[in-house]
């Protein structure tokens, strides 16, 4: 909105700052993380005085029991800063704008339904897994059929880059499209897994968020794109404004999140998180850099796959402690916020090791 006021710079010079998607993702950050800290406290005391607490069943660490009591829902936070920051900053004559706006939505309704189901309805499976998918499948095709109609680059439109090779391109075809539809639904599962320690998920979100701002941004210039030897994508710019909001709301979040959790997120935000991360990746067609990128994403979910598989193939034989991994950290009595913050260590490396792709070509 404040994008508009740039209109006028005609008339005053200093209107023309808002302009600037810099000054605007700069200002986004700001924006979300001071309405979390303001809104916060008001939130979690309603979340407590509505009961809406976690519950830690049996299966889970010992440890954890303690965390019982402990308000959730808390993403909801993450939810209204997010909005607000965005539309309050991002030029909303922007598609990808209204892209990722739609996948926080639909992502963001899915993931409070499942956790009013767990926490008010008293149902510890929470919503049907088969209502779950097929809301996170219909927002997939929503935002896939939306770039197949509009790709952000025509000429490489079912095409992906290869990192840290100079221009080299596959091209997926009519594959692709179940690819990029894969990549919402697993990036916003993966996110769903991760939130299972104080900060985890929120913390590693920031990182992710951060290398994608950074390639929306040159992106969305052709002369950075050019020089860089990456695929230009018209108004991706405008994504680096929302990644900011969206770093300075998990920001925010992790004020009141950190160790010891005054709140936890629950799937109201792991969720939309996630499939957000996903579209962004499709929008700036940096689809096969996101296993990098958010590469702690994809390493907690493949914990649970090889869990599984290998607990089916041994008969009962467990390869890790407990799965996601962070848990099998914490059983083999490493302290919690040893862990987090050793994640978090982690994706730092992997963010600086992606965006090292922008050079290694």
């Amino acid at each position: 909105m404040f994008y508009y006021l740039s209109l006028f710079k005609d008339d005053f010079s200093f209107l023309n700052i808002f302009n600037y998607i810099t000054f605007r993702t700069g200002a986004a950050i700001f924006t979300s993380f001071f309405l979390t800290l303001l809104i916060g406290p008001a939130v979690v005391r309603k979340l407590r005085s509505y009961k809406i607490q976690q519950v830690e069943r049996s299966y889970g660490p010992a440890s954890h029991l303690s965390k019982s009591g402990t308000p959730t829902m808390g993403g909801i936070l993450i939810f209204v800063s997010l909005i607000v920051s965005v539309l309050l900053w991002g030029r909303l004559d922007n598609n990808y704008i209204w892209l990722l706006l739609f996948t926080t939505g639909t992502l963001g309704a899915c993931g409070v339904m499942d956790d009013y189901t767990k926490l008010v309805k008293k149902n510890p499976e929470g919503m049907k897994s088969s209502i779950k998918l097929a809301i996170q499948l219909f927002t997939a095709i929503v935002v896939v059929g939306y770039l197949a109609m509009n790709p952000p680059n025509g000429e490489y439109s079912t095409s992906v880059i290869i990192p840290y090779m100079s221009k080299m391109f596959v091209d997926l075809s009519v594959f692709y499209f179940a690819f990029a539809m894969l990549i919402i639904i697993g990036t916003s599962n993966a996110t769903n897994l991760t939130d299972g320690l104080d900060g985890l998920a929120s913390g590693c979100m920031v990182f992710t968020a951060i290398t994608y701002g950074i390639f929306a941004y040159v992106a969305g210039n052709v002369n950075f794109a050019d020089y860089l030897k990456i695929i230009y994508v018209p108004g991706a710019g405008e994504i680096t404004v929302f990644m900011g909001a969206l770093i300075g709301a998990c920001m925010g979040f992790l004020w009141f999140n950190a160790y010891p959790a005054q709140v936890f997120m629950g799937d109201t935000s792991s969720l939309f998180l996630g499939g957000v991360i996903g579209t962004a990746a499709l929008c700036v067609k940096q689809e096969l850099l996101l296993p990098i990128a958010g590469g702690l994403f994809l390493i907690e979910t493949l914990s649970v796959m090889l869990q599984m598989t290998y607990f089916k193939a041994t008969h009962g034989k467990r390869l890790f402690k407990m799965a996601p991994i962070h848990h099998h950290f914490e059983l083999m009595g490493i302290a919690e916020p040893k862990v987090i913050v050793r994640f978090w260590i982690v994706g730092v490396v992997l963010m600086l090791i992606a965006l090292a792709s922008l050079k290694i070509r």
